[in-house]
């Protein structure tokens, strides 16, 4: 939203917003105040994602594929699935039935945790 040259560094910390201001506001409209805290319309901001996407060669990405990939991710981390639902607005149930895909990191983390234990089960005996 700044007019600002490609490339230029900003001290984002100067920029002050007010507290209702969204992420994707909608784009200004000539003769209005700008309003930070109007929402974009969704289809706008898909379009805009998939035109972007697109020239960086991800052509078949949705901008809804990003909230799985965030919801996995932070899953992968071991974030609580209770606070991944709550961020995503889901029921925890929902969230590990249609987002918390199988990744080899955490495939890799259950083998190592089982092989853990039951060495340490072996082993004591």
């Amino acid at each position: 939203m700044l007019a600002c040259p490609e490339g230029a560094v900003i001290e984002t910390s100067l920029v002050k917003l007010p507290p209702d201001a969204l992420i994707f506001p909608s784009p200004n409209v000539a003769g209005e105040v700008f309003d930070f805290a109007r929402p974009r319309h969704p289809r706008g901001l898909t379009k805009a994602f998939i035109l972007k996407a697109r020239s960086l060669g991800f052509a078949k990405h949705r901008f809804h594929d990003l909230r799985a990939s965030h919801e996995t991710l932070l899953l992968d981390a071991g974030v609580p699935v209770h606070v991944v639902a709550a961020r995503a607005g889901h029921d925890p149930a929902v969230l590990l039935r249609v987002y918390a895909k199988r990744t080899r990191k955490a495939d890799a983390s259950a083998a190592a945790v089982i092989g853990t234990l039951s060495k340490g089960v072996l082993g004591a005996n």
